[in-house]
């Protein structure tokens, strides 16, 4: 009756322990919204420019040949494709805790056992010579193998090796978004260059038409028609033009340097076409539908890939609240003498055994890791999100940069022209004494004014034009 009493209570025992032990606690879920509008402001264009090749979408052979250095040679891209062998690594490794895990071993050693102990009273019995009893220090020989393996019950190792997957196809993707913007950048920062090239020849010509005023103004002095104070404004404004072609000078090495540090090399001339800037003519771009930057974008498809490592984190943790099987083996052969080594059976030696074993009374760590893993879900969810809300206002932006700079471009190249007329206008009525100094000076400040920002918008359009490729996706197929 004692009997039956005690195994049924061992019995409630472990139904409660069992229960206790698959029981989880709450955590918060959350389900990511892919929702993207329709389309980019009403269009229904459904052609990507993100499909076409960075080769063909960038027509300057010296732009094409410092993106292709840069490819090849930058130091973050190079970091980036060791990220990606240490992720590929990582499949292997969770991959490998799938199979038994088995060892080899030979050792030898010697033993002393007590005589008053049931070992050496046991002992004294056994031969190992006729005649002879067991020595009092006994020598050990033993080689053999063992293995050891965990039933994968509840998928926690496939798991684990399936978020390993998506980690390395995050790292893949991560990868392409460095290119994306490493492309972008070298573009970008190459176009920067021939602006300011642009600019420092539009004020070396400014310089030599303020040098002409100058010594007109001189000139005119000594004719009493004008005074000093218009010889030495004149001078002022040639100084201060001098002085902008230095910082133009200081602006175009920096450039220079930046694109050679893209490159990944030390300071070198920047081979370039000087001269057909303002005639560059941006490219035409097609946004296509927003749902296509979910498959154009990576930094978008490395968010998805992310959250679904994620997602699998949190079973792998879910996981550890129920027991585990694990299963050992061993077989070898074991001999107080060599020579008796190998005689099978009686060296034999073998060994197998399995155990269920389960949290129970420490769960709190088990909790923790697994309410972490659940955040960070929520994470990479909020992520994911932010990607996707992301890509698409960056197409927004510069779909509405492209459209106004087109339009501020046009005014302002009326502008220069409006300007440039006006500077021989205001010089023939300074001569007919119908205008005064002031007035041709002010012309032609703001006629080089007009000028460098011609030119910059000419540098932002073709930006712009880099950014939307960039923000379609492009660059990195």
């Amino acid at each position: 009756m004692f009997k039956n009493n005690l195994y049924k209570g061992l019995g409630l025992a472990l139904i409660c322990a069992a229960y206790t032990a698959c029981k989880l606690p709450e955590v918060a879920q959350r389900a990511e919204n892919k929702n993207t509008p329709v389309s980019f402001n009403g269009s229904q264009d459904t052609v990507s420019s993100a499909s076409i090749q960075w080769r063909n979408f960038f027509t300057d052979p010296n732009l094409i040949n410092l993106i292709d250095t840069a490819l090849k040679n930058n130091q973050e891209l190079n970091i980036t494709l060791q990220d990606i062998e240490i992720a590929r690594n990582e499949i292997k490794a969770r991959k490998g805790d799938l199979l038994p895990n088995v060892t080899y071993g030979v050792g030898a050693g010697l033993n002393k056992v007590g005589r008053y102990t049931s070992s050496g009273a046991g002992d004294a019995s056994t031969e190992i010579t006729p005649g002879k009893g067991v020595p009092e220090i006994l020598p050990d020989y033993r080689f053999g193998l063992q293995a050891n393996w965990e039933a994968d019950i509840w998928h926690k190792l496939r798991n684990s090796k399936k978020a390993a997957i998506n980690q390395y196809l995050a790292t893949v993707e991560g990868k392409n978004f460095v290119i994306t913007n490493l492309i972008a950048e070298v573009a970008n920062s190459y176009y920067e260059l021939l602006a300011s090239d642009n600019q420092l020849e539009t004020v070396r010509k400014n310089i030599e038409l303020q040098s002409n005023a100058l010594e007109l103004m001189k000139i005119q002095k000594q004719a009493t028609r004008v005074n000093e104070l218009a010889v030495r404004k004149f001078e002022a404004e040639v100084l201060s033009s001098k002085s902008l072609e230095f910082d133009i000078q200081q602006d175009i090495v920096e450039n220079e340097n930046k694109i050679n540090f893209l490159l990944g090399r030390f300071p070198q001339p920047i081979i370039r076409d000087k001269s057909s800037f303002t005639e560059l003519v941006p490219v035409t771009v097609h946004t296509g539908l927003p749902a296509q930057l979910l498959a154009n974008r990576p930094d978008i498809k490395q968010a998805e890939y992310e959250l679904a490592a994620a997602k699998l984190d949190v079973k792998v943790a879910k996981a550890q609240f129920y027991p585990s099987l694990g299963i050992s083996a061993a077989i070898g052969y074991q001999a107080f003498n060599p020579s008796y080594l190998l005689r099978t059976p009686e060296s034999l030696i073998y060994s197998l055994a399995g155990d269920l074993a389960g949290p129970l009374i420490n769960r709190n760590a088990i909790k923790a890791e697994y309410s972490s893993a659940n955040a960070k879900q929520l994470q990479a969810v909020f992520d994911y999100e932010k990607a996707i809300l992301n890509g698409y206002i960056e197409v927004a932006n510069q779909m509405s940069k492209i459209s106004n700079l087109q339009k501020s471009y046009d005014l302002k190249s009326k502008q220069v022209a409006a300007l440039t007329q006006s500077i021989d206008i205001s010089n023939d009525l300074f001569k007919a004494a119908r205008a005064d100094y002031f007035e041709v000076l002010m012309t032609q400040r703001d006629a080089l004014q007009s000028k460098l920002e011609l030119i910059e918008t000419k540098k932002q359009q073709l930006n712009a034009v880099v950014d939307i490729y960039q923000a379609l996706g492009g660059g990195w197929k």
